[in-house]
């Protein structure tokens, strides 16, 4: 059986460019608030993939660009060392157990819990204008708040998905004091561990398309650099706008889904 989604599964030259434009869209925005699978993921659905093989190509195209969009944070000084080592050790497993289980257990629940807790984020950074801008203390030692959202962020990201990258950034801003653009650096860094991690699981299962993943992947990198470039050059206040609108389009496509 191994593969044998890959081998049934093909795709034009026409699904080839919107690919192409669907990866560069979503390292886009994923660069910059995350969400970047709202976009690529229905894409995968709608070309015909089947759910698994569809995973697992998002999880490639976005490591690529997470890779990218990780190292121009980094290279610019928004990633620093607090904690991080603990948080890629832990996340990591965690994502790769719970890209196991998704092949194994519903995800229904998910679908139906997680939009609100998404909602509470929406309203909490509506109302609260001033959210990230500055450096704030932390309510959270670095070890208990990437042991603790390593865990629970891996898992569901290799299970589920959507809003890993919502929560990790609003974690680090509210627990860890980090300003908006620290918080979206250090939230690639653990977006790519818990992307590789599952693909891991995923290509060892057959559930990877390569060619339409490589292909999304390389415009994917483009996207996230042009993302990452300017979130850093516009700051917290573009972020938070840009955040919004992919946590509310988040919550809406969750939405409808759960009434599907």
């Amino acid at each position: 059986m191994l593969g044998a989604a890959v081998a049934a599964f093909e795709i034009s030259i026409t699904v080839v460019l919107l690919f192409v434009l669907v990866g560069f869209c979503a390292g886009f925005v994923d660069s910059i608030a995350g969400g970047g699978g709202l976009i690529s993921m229905p894409a995968l659905l709608a070309a015909g993939m089947p759910p698994h093989l569809a995973l697992g190509t998002n999880k490639l195209q976005s490591a690529m660009g997470t890779t990218f969009a990780t190292a121009n944070y980094a290279r610019r000084g928004l990633i620093t060392r607090e904690g991080l080592a603990l948080g890629v050790g832990i996340t990591g497993p965690a994502a790769f157990f719970g890209a196991f289980a998704v092949t194994r257990l519903p995800g229904d629940l998910l679908v139906r819990v997680i939009p609100w807790l998404l909602g509470a984020i929406f309203v909490y950074v509506l109302v609260s204008p001033r959210i990230g801008d500055e450096r704030r203390h932390a309510r959270l030692a670095p070890a208990a708040f990437h042991g603790l959202f390593g865990l629970v962020l891996g898992f569901y990201d290799g299970f589920f998905g959507p809003g890993t990258g919502t929560f990790w950034t609003m974690g680090y801003v509210m627990l860890m004091g980090f300003t908006l653009p620290h918080a979206t650096g250090h939230t690639k860094v653990m977006n790519l561990t818990s992307n590789v991690a599952s693909l891991a699981w995923f290509a060892w299962h057959g559930d990877v398309a390569w060619l339409a993943g490589l292909l999304m992947g390389a415009a994917n990198i483009a996207g996230a650099l042009t993302g990452s470039t300017l979130a850093i050059r516009r700051g917290a206040g573009f972020i938070r706008v840009v955040f919004l609108l992919v946590v509310g389009a988040t919550i809406a496509r969750l939405v409808w889904r759960s009434f599907q």
